[in-house]
């Protein structure tokens, strides 16, 4: 396999071909870039939109329209800022939810489509088996009266098959993979630091080697070194054709492992673009996603001016005209998605 793209700082793990630009066609006024493969997509998110049913009769548009496809062996990092609605779209392809939420959209994964499906398919047939999930709250997830070692050993064997007198070594070799010290296997969650039980969550969610991993925030709370052990092993994740879709607001970790970058904004993606081009030249096209490169310290250290807008509030246009300095009157219309892009004056801010 030949590197699709370099490594910022240190060497990563090989990479397939490098991503194909071109815009694969779903349904009418889609516009998605698609990595050229054969066969078909592992997940293919189509219209996706989740709103929240609010006292009053109020509705929140969490996430609006958002369209994808995730290929065998490619990983795609979905950015923006803490509330733009990176982790309601996870929850929203895993079937958690809260009662309150209205769903629209397809999300087909392998022929089932997510957002239609029971909870007894997602339960039995999904979580952990074809999806396997990196919670952004790892202390909610894992069980509080059992030992990392038994949740490891009991995941192990139940995904795998493993023969009750392998499972210890398989277990501490699952920890392995996420760096979870063996010394801790013995601990309870709660005696756990947040950055050791994200390690466990991950080490329990690689357990399958499912089709598609999806890894919300797993890099919270660990140091630099941890962030790149850990993204470099979620990479690897792709190296037998799965896929891997990594929810982050941490550039430098989706610089270090993404093929392709989608980037979200008042909970609509506003950009996808090959991860080469959009962290190097010639760089990000709408005005948020590059205003978001520009307050990294590494680069011109400059925030972006403004608040967010309320999503229980969104203007009928553009939901970042108000803090772009290139906004003028076009941009009162929503703009369509054109080559991967959502905004009026893409080209320009590509000139920029």
């Amino acid at each position: 396999m030949t590197p699709s793209r370099r490594l910022a700082a240190k060497e990563r793990p090989a990479r397939g071909a490098p991503v194909n630009s071109a815009a694969a066609k779903g349904a009418p006024g889609d516009d998605v870039p698609l990595k050229a493969v054969s066969g078909a997509p592992v997940l293919s998110v189509r219209d996706l939109s989740v709103r929240f049913r609010m006292r009053g009769g109020r509705h929140v548009a969490a996430v609006s329209g958002v369209g994808f496809d995730l290929a065998p062996g490619e990983c795609l990092a979905l950015v923006g800022e803490s509330g733009c609605g990176k982790s309601v779209l996870a929850s929203a392809l895993l079937g958690l939810l809260p009662g309150n939420a209205q769903t629209a959209g397809s999300a087909l994964l392998d022929g089932l489509d997510l957002l239609a499906a029971d909870e007894r398919t997602l339960a039995r047939t999904v979580r952990g088996r074809r999806v396997g999930l990196v919670p952004q709250s790892p202390a909610a997830h894992l069980t509080p009266v059992r030992t990392v070692r038994a949740q490891l050993e009991e995941t192990v064997r139940e995904l795998t098959g493993t023969a009750r007198a392998e499972l210890r070594a398989a277990a501490e070799a699952a920890a392995a993979r996420a760096a979870f010290p063996a010394d801790h296997l013995d601990r309870y969650p709660h005696q756990l630091s947040g950055g050791l039980a994200q390690r466990a969550a991950t080490a329990l969610a690689l357990v399958g080697d499912a089709p598609l991993l999806l890894a919300d925030e797993p890099t919270t709370g660990l140091d630099r070194d941890l962030v790149e052990h850990t993204v470099d092993e979620l990479r690897r994740h792709t190296d037998d054709g799965r896929a891997l879709l990594i929810i982050t607001h941490d550039l430098a970790a989706a610089e270090r492992i993404a093929d392709r970058v989608a980037v979200m904004y008042a909970g609509r993606v506003v950009e996808i673009a090959d991860a080469t081009a959009f962290f190097g030249t010639p760089g990000p096209r709408h005005p948020y996603a590059r205003g978001l490169l520009a307050a990294l310290p590494e680069r011109d250290f400059t925030p972006i001016p403004g608040m967010p807008p309320e999503l229980g509030a969104l203007p009928a246009g553009c939901a970042f005209a108000a803090r772009c300095d290139r906004a003028t009157e076009v941009c009162g219309t929503l703009p369509a998605p054109r080559d991967g892009v959502a905004c009026h004056h893409a080209m320009e801010a590509a000139r920029a």
